[in-house]
This record gives C-alpha cells, structure tokens and sequence, in this order.
C-alpha cells in the first residue's frame, strides 16, 4: 500500500494562498521531484480546476515557461490525477479521473492500488483526509513571507492535535524550507 502525503506551499502565518508562495525554478524542481516519487496526484475540484486552467497549457507549449516549469508541466501531463467532487463527475484534462463514493473508502482503494504512493495538494481536501487519519506523511514548503491573510492550512479544524516526526528539513536558496514529516502513531 502507498503513502498518502499532504505537500503544499505554506507562508510562516498558515497561508496556502498558490500567489504567496516564491514560484521559482528552484521551488518548481522541488515539486517536480515530489511528483516524481509518488505514482498519483490527488485534489479536490477547485485545486483540480486551478491547475486545468494552466499547467495543460504550458505543456502544449502555449505558454512561455522556464525549463524547470515546462519540466513540471510535463510531468503532470502523464501522471494519473483523481479528484474528489460532488458537483462536477467530468474531468477531461489528461489522465484525469473521478474519485466517487465513500471519501474514507475511495481513498483507502487508491492507496492500496498505488504503491508508489499519492500526492494531496489541496488544503480542504488535506483537513478531510487527515479527519479521517489517511495522511500519513506531509512535505511542506514553507515560504519566509507572513500573507496576513487566507485560505489558512487547516482552517477548518481538526479533532485532535497531530503528532508528527520530523524525517527532514532542507532550505531553499530563495529561503523557504521543505520540511518533510511523517505522521507519529
């Protein structure tokens, strides 16, 4: 069975706003190296949307991007993508598919098919997740910026505190840190 890990951009005040966040190709690499290692992207509709608006563009060519951009934008071209919605059942961008039914059940099936593991990238569906104790590790970049606003990381709360382990940290030239934990039992 593969790991579920929770990865997103995160300001030091708990902002996950996508614009807060340094977008260069140093941070680019560090994702495209995340994605690389795991063998399933999984988002809930509105991230879904986000990145359909975009990143197909970018590895069509439409879009004038650096080298470590196009990298990611072609990686994520062929990666199998599942997104988790209860309004929208068509997802026509490549390799893109519906996770329906039972959250807890639907995602349990997925990380029992992918070995490789899945990679979460949006923040709502994180706090469902992690209320369901299906997260199992979590790689964040934190960026040194205070966003004084939201979407905030786990802005909806969770039962409990979260004990975690750290497995590593590693600074960024632009200053922001990937931090990489996994989730103590």
């Amino acid at each position: 069975m593969g790991l579920l890990t929770f990865s997103i951009n995160v300001t030091l005040d708990g902002c996950v706003d996508h614009r807060e966040g340094i977008a260069d190709e140093e941070t680019h690499a560090f994702f495209t190296r995340l994605m690389d290692g795991c063998g399933a992207m999984l988002w809930g509709r509105t991230t879904y949307e986000m990145m359909e608006s975009y990143w197909p563009a970018v590895a069509r060519g439409e879009v004038v991007a650096p080298p470590a951009v196009r990298e990611w934008a072609n990686k994520l071209e062929v990666k199998p993508k599942y997104v988790v919605s209860s309004t929208r059942k068509d997802f026509p961008w490549t390799h893109s598919h519906h996770l329906a039914g039972d959250l807890r059940t639907a995602v349990q099936a997925l990380k029992a098919a992918t070995p490789d593991g899945v990679l979460v990238g949006s923040g709502r569906l994180a706090t469902a997740l992690d209320r369901l104790d299906l997260i199992d590790e979590y790689q964040l970049l934190v960026h040194p910026r205070i966003a004084g606003h939201g979407p905030r990381l786990y802005e909806g709360g969770l039962p409990g505190t979260r004990r975690l382990d750290l497995l590593s940290s590693t600074p960024l030239r632009c200053g922001a840190v990937a931090m990489h934990y996994r989730r103590g039992r």
